[in-house]
This record gives C-alpha cells, sequence and structure tokens, in this order.
C-alpha cells in the first residue's frame, strides 16, 4: 500500500516537474505550462468575480434611490477595472513587463491601421458614452430612422428595442458622430401636440375648453403643468388649435396622443363643432362654338 502511494507521489512530481519546465523563453522569463494555466484561471475567476462585484454595486445603488443610468455606468467601471487589473496580472504571470506591453502596444498599433479602425473608434466611443452619459440604460432615443429603449450599452455596440420587440445593435461610433435625440435626457416626461382644425363657426373659447378637458382626462397626462389649447393659425378652410400636454410615460406617449384624438372628435361631435375638410369649387369655362356664315 505504501510502495503505491510512493509509485502516485512520484508520477505527481514528475507531472509536476513537467508541468514546471519551460516551453519557451520570453527575454529573462521562462514561460512555462504552469504559468500559462495560472494566467488563465486567474483571467476566468476575476471574470465572475467582476460580474458579481458589479451587480453587487448595482444593488447597493439601487437600495440608496440612485438612478439606473448612473448605477449601469458604475456598475461597468467597477467591472472593467477588475478585469483590467487581472490581465496586468496575468501578463506579470507570464513575465510580460510593461515594456513588452508597450511593444505590443505598437504592434496594436500598426494592426489598427491595417483595419482595426472601426472596432477602436467604437471602443472609444463606448467609453466616451460611459463617462458623458449623453444616453444612459433605458432612455427612450431617436437614431436616424431607428427609436426605442436602451437596453444595454456595451464597450463596442449599444443594444436598443424598438416598440415592435425589434433588437437593434447601434455602433457607439454612431452615437457619438451623429445626431441622437434622447427624449428622456431632461427627465421622464415630455410635451406632446395634437393638432385640431375647427370650422369658422365655432366658439373659439368654447373649443379651446373642450380640446384641455379631453387631455386632463387621460390618466397618462400631467396635471401640471395643465394641458393648454393655443388658437395657431386661419387655415384654409379650418381655425387651426394645437392642444399641448405633458405626457409621464415615455414609451406609450404615441397610444396616448391616439387617445385624446379620439376624446377630442367625440367630444366635437356632442358639441355640434364641426370638423371641417378642404373644399375647392371647381369652375369650367365652356367653349363657343363659331358658326361659318353662309352666302
Amino acid at each position: 500500500m505504501n510502495e503505491n502511494i510512493e509509485i502516485i507521489q512520484t508520477q505527481i512530481d514528475e507531472i509536476w516537474q513537467l508541468l514546471k519546465k519551460p516551453i519557451f523563453v520570453m527575454e529573462d522569463s521562462k514561460i512555462s505550462v504552469v504559468n500559462i494555466l495560472i494566467s488563465i484561471l486567474a483571467i476566468i475567476l476575476t471574470l465572475k468575480i467582476a460580474r458579481y462585484l458589479g451587480k453587487l454595486v448595482n444593488r447597493a445603488l439601487a437600495n440608496r434611490g440612485v438612478d439606473a443610468g448612473i448605477r449601469h455606468s458604475l456598475e461597468k467601471f467597477v467591472r472593467y477595472t477588475i478585469i483590467s487589473v487581472s490581465i496586468v496580472f496575468a501578463l506579470d504571470n507570464l513575465g510580460i513587463s510593461l515594456n513588452s506591453l508597450a511593444a505590443i502596444g505598437a504592434v496594436l498599433m500598426v494592426g489598427i491601421g491595417f483595419g482595426l479602425q472601426n472596432v477602436t473608434q467604437n471602443f472609444v466611443s463606448g467609453i466616451i458614452i460611459l463617462i458623458e452619459r449623453p444616453i444612459k440604460v433605458g432612455d427612450i432615443v431617436r437614431v436616424g430612422a431607428v427609436r426605442g429603449r436602451v437596453l444595454d450599452i456595451r464597450v463596442r455596440s449599444t443594444v436598443i428595442q424598438t416598440r415592435d420587440e425589434v433588437t437593434i445593435i447601434v455602433p457607439n461610433s454612431k452615437l457619438v458622430s451623429e445626431e441622437v435625440i434622447n427624449d428622456s435626457y431632461s427627465g421622464r416626461r415630455i410635451r406632446q401636440h395634437v393638432h385640431v382644425g375647427v370650422s369658422y363657426s365655432s366658439d373659439i373659447d368654447k373649443v379651446k375648453a373642450l380640446l384641455c378637458a379631453a387631455a386632463s382626462r387621460h390618466n397618462k397626462v400631467l396635471p401640471e403643468p395643465p394641458p393648454r389649447a393655443i388658437f395657431e393659425d386661419f387655415g384654409d378652410s379650418s381655425l387651426n388649435f394645437d392642444l399641448r400636454f405633458w405626457c409621464a410615460d415615455l414609451w406609450e406617449m404615441d397610444l396616448v396622443a391616439s387617445d385624446i384624438r379620439s376624446e377630442i372628435l367625440n367630444d366635437l361631435r356632442v358639441a355640434g363643432i364641426e370638423i371641417p375638410f378642404p373644399q375647392r369649387d371647381l369652375h369650367i369655362k365652356g367653349s363657343q362654338s363659331l358658326s361659318t356664315p353662309q352666302n
């Protein structure tokens, strides 16, 4: 029994010495299989620890009532910082010094010049977005023809979900270099407009009252500031009004406006106020036939 244990220990020692044996030399460092395995395990463990600590920071900030966008940015910074430290440790364990990293950086710069411009541009843009926070997770944004809610901001791209439940991956460089409309930037409310035209025989004050009342009845219209109806202009066939109200639901604001239009139509019909449609008078001039005189 003891002989078997000694044989096993001898085999383990031989395997350990084999793993510790340098497989190649970089400058003054001898890199073995053990060094590589330790570096890989350190990175894997750090990824899990970084994810756990990031979520822990997010939950702690949520309990303090911190905005979701700020929580997301801080969570990302915690994760990236821990991962960066882990990578430095792994490289140091492999014997790669800061001087070697500078050389690798020079090689990467050459690679960037040959085809990694977009990757680098998106990476830098992602860092800028996380620091400046022009958009945050949960914001309602419009980028070109894309409009939806921001689900996640990654280092290379941002995930946006449209109202049709379609997920769109937008490169971060596009969010930095192009015009972005952020409906949520100034707060969680937005002012909506509903344009209405009524006949010239209508009572202006009565129309204003009906418009404001229709908006006030909706449960997603804010009472402060109250809805206002503006006599906008004299149209070709109607008196034009602009109903302005503040909506508390940015995601459903189109449905809110649709509901209010339905209420306005019903109220105007009950009040006997006509919504005219453009009318045009067509005048046809007949041609006079010339008779040929007879001899």
